[in-house]
């Protein structure tokens, strides 16, 4: 029997982060993983593709509806090859899969190929083609999570599916049906519409994107339907009906009353819950929550010592790289080391265009905690960068103590953001006051003069450019 200082369950940006850290520490390192590439949800049905996707029809839609008036003319029609859309995003998707095939090499971490399941605390059972059995000292459970439904819903992976299906659909829907305004199902739902689909976003919530600041919700809300989304929020979702090649679902609206939506799709991105099927947590003495995560303390300890959770399958935000975090932070306290997380410092982004992204605290956040702040706010389209490529759509938002000048949370909204929130990170990372980042010189021009313009307006009102 093989035995390992550390064994990691799951492959995905957390568990092979884990490992990687853990081997680059002097660590016996072994990663199991169920399927048959590494890389888990994000690298192979989730952040990675839809980015392919997501980029593949803004050039897209760039060719058809900005070209010309960049004073580039195609000759004839501009077609979807939708085929090649769908093989160009596998081909990203095989090669950063493949990447991870060479960490672990160069690493010398083994890699073992079947479903990890806890004998007991230092035993896991891995059922692939064989079954084995291998000892480790300490195991770190990196399950990632699933697509949730609704439990009157039934995903048919043809015509209501989830996201993993949305990335390979054969065809472009005539009217896609997306159930949930997060993150997955805008993203999802403008790579479809920029594709020529009709869709409608339905919403439970009063607006889309309902955990990030108001003020984001409200200019993504007004981008989507500009670009003809039929947005339908404060709509309650009672059934999904599938007939032949049709989706029926009914809803009803803040009135009560029924609303029927008729569509060739219906998308389910109604968020996501933690995955620990067959892991037989019991066995090793691992608890799980009422919601189904892995309990942990603040050292991200399960109920047996020599075990930790990581990633989607614990309490808070289903992050890639909060699940990274967590990881390198697990392998640090295995040698003896003193991490930290800060999670109010951990960035959101969405990935439609435009971006949207966000760190620290939200308006509401801070009115419901009585902190007295105040506000600096910029428009994207003041920027000379903003208006050479056509991106005039959004805003930087800073929220500052009123008192101490400190950032509290910064939002932004417009071409770039989810690289530009990174500045935002750091200053918040070394406790900057909105007036330290409204000092630093920002290159001209950039997007993210942005942040050091909202930076001004948020100590005495002092914008340049507005």
């Amino acid at each position: 029997m093989n035995s390992y200082d550390v064994a990691i369950i799951g492959s995905g940006p957390g568990g092979y982060v884990a490992a990687i850290r853990c081997a680059q520490l002097g660590m016996k390192t072994a990663i199991i993983e169920k399927y048959s590439t590494l890389g888990g949800t994000c690298l192979n049905v989730g952040c990675i593709p839809s980015k392919a996707l997501l980029d593949s029809s803004h050039h897209y839609e760039d060719a058809v509806k900005h070209f010309e008036e960049h004073g580039i003319d195609i000759p004839g029609d501009i077609k979807v090859n939708l085929e090649k859309m769908i093989a160009r995003k596998q081909s990203v998707v095989d090669q950063t899969t493949g990447g991870i095939d060479f960490l672990m090499k160069k690493n010398k971490i083994d890699v073992y190929q079947g479903l990890g399941s806890f004998k007991d605390a230092t035993h896991i059972i891995i059922k692939g083609e064989e079954t084995i059995e291998i000892e480790a000292k300490n195991t770190i459970i990196a399950t990632g999570s699933k697509p949730s439904s609704l439990p009157f819903i039934t995903i048919d992976k043809e015509r209501i599916i989830t996201s993993t299906e949305a990335l390979k659909l054969k065809e472009i829907p005539k009217h896609l049906i997306v159930i949930g305004g997060g993150v997955i199902g805008l993203e999802l739902g403008q790579v479809y519409r920029r594709l020529g689909a009709e869709v409608t976003v339905i919403e439970y919530m009063d607006r889309i994107i309902p955990t990030m600041d108001a003020g984001l919700s409200k200019e993504l809300n007004k981008v989507f339907k500009k670009a003809k989304f039929n947005m339908e929020v404060s709509h309650k979702v009672k059934s999904v009906e599938r007939k032949g090649d049709e989706v029926i679902v009914k809803a009803d609206n803040k009135k009560g009353e029924e609303i029927e939506f008729k569509g060739d799709y219906c998308l389910v991105s109604v968020g996501r819950r933690p995955y620990t099927d067959g892991l037989n947590a019991e066995a090793a003495g691992v608890k799980l929550t009422d919601r189904g995560q892995i309990e942990v303390n603040d050292h991200l300890q399960t109920t047996a010592k020599n075990i930790y959770a990581i990633g989607d399958v614990v309490k808070g935000a289903m992050l890639a790289h909060k699940a990274e975090e967590e990881g390198v932070f697990v392998a640090e306290t295995l040698a003896g080391q003193k991490p930290h997380i800060d999670y109010n410092l951990i960035p959101g982004v969405v990935y439609t265009w435009p971006e949207v992204a966000a760190v620290g605290k939200t308006e509401e956040q801070l009115q419901e905690a009585k902190i007295e702040y105040k506000v600096g706010s910029f428009p994207m389209r003041a920027l000379g960068r903003s208006r050479a490529s056509m991106d005039l759509d959004g805003f930087v938002k800073i929220l500052a103590d009123k008192k101490t000048d400190e950032i509290l949370g910064v939002h932004m909204i417009g071409a770039r953001a989810a690289d530009m929130i990174a500045e935002a990170v750091v200053a918040m990372e070394f406790r900057a006051s909105a007036e330290d980042v409204s000092r630093i010189s920002h290159a001209h021009p950039t997007f993210t003069e942005a942040i050091k313009e909202a930076a001004l307006a948020a100590t005495g009102d002092r914008a340049l450019h507005i």
